[in-house]
């Protein structure tokens, strides 16, 4: 791990014992089982969304909420997490994801609820999941998908809460960086294959980090490239090469309209 990442999932760690403290398990497991039924609640397929955007020619966008970064700071100071999904919706998005981590994004809970009650774009809780509680936490708070960080979680932790997660109806993302992360991750059940094409080290950015791992991954896995996605061109290159999910957040939170930048980007 970088230094960087080992910082914040030691904070995370100490941030779910406390969260314990606060609400028990059983509590959130209650609620997640609730939301399972409830209409309102109830997980919206955020897989098949992309598999849906796709089907019918256009680019998969997840679309990110965030404020801040910890390389960058803040990103947006006129921060609306309802406006902006609701902009994201008009505007193409297949699916949102939304920062819920509060000490180096500025993210929180509040956020992802107000932007899933905004649209009915399926959510992920982008978040460093290293506990079971945080599945819980991330299916009562209404979200519809998590991200697991291979550079973060050992191969089993990663199978516990995979199965987690699916359980309870939850969509996983699971992301990776490098060849070694890709050999662990494709071990995974989910379809749903993220590749960061920033280093975690130096906080670089190079889209031949998704093209230099394609050939080693199967046809049965869907490719969303991450980061560095800022020009028509890039958009272009990705598609050139069969790959049509995007997860893209800082280049619409500096724009004026976060929405019209996304239509802007990938029309």
């Amino acid at each position: 791990m970088s230094d960087i990442l080992t910082t914040i999932i030691a904070t995370k760690h100490q941030e779910v014992l406390a969260a314990q403290q606060r609400v028990p398990l059983t509590y959130l497991r209650a609620q997640a089982e609730y939301n399972r039924s409830d209409l309102v609640l109830q997980a919206r397929g955020f897989a098949q969304a992309i598999e849906r955007k796709i089907a019918s020619g256009s680019s998969a966008v997840i679309a990110e909420i965030k404020k801040a970064s910890p390389s960058k700071g803040v990103l947006r100071e006129n921060f609306d997490p309802s406006a902006i999904a609701h902009s994201y919706a008009q505007h193409g998005a297949a699916c949102l994801s939304v920062l819920t981590d509060v000490n180096y994004f500025q993210g929180c809970t509040a956020y992802l609820e107000a932007a899933r009650s905004a649209c009915t774009l399926p959510v992920l809780r982008k978040d460093f999941t290293v506990d079971i509680y945080q599945i819980y936490e991330a299916r009562a708070m209404g979200a519809d998908a998590i991200l697991l960080i291979v550079a973060a979680l050992d191969l089993k932790h990663m199978q516990d809460l995979e199965f987690c997660a699916y359980e309870l109806g939850l969509d996983v993302l699971v992301e990776v960086h490098d060849g070694a992360e890709l050999d662990l991750a494709l071990q995974l059940k989910t379809p749903l294959l993220g590749i960061n094409n920033r280093n975690l080290k130096t906080f670089t950015v190079s889209l031949q980090t998704t093209l230099d791992l394609l050939p080693n991954i199967p046809s049965d896995k869907r490719i969303v490239t991450e980061s560095g996605i800022l020009q028509r061109c890039d958009v272009e290159l990705m598609r050139a090469h069969q790959i049509n999910a995007f997860l893209v957040g800082e280049a619409f939170m500096r724009a004026p309209q976060p929405g019209v930048a996304l239509s802007q980007l990938f029309t």
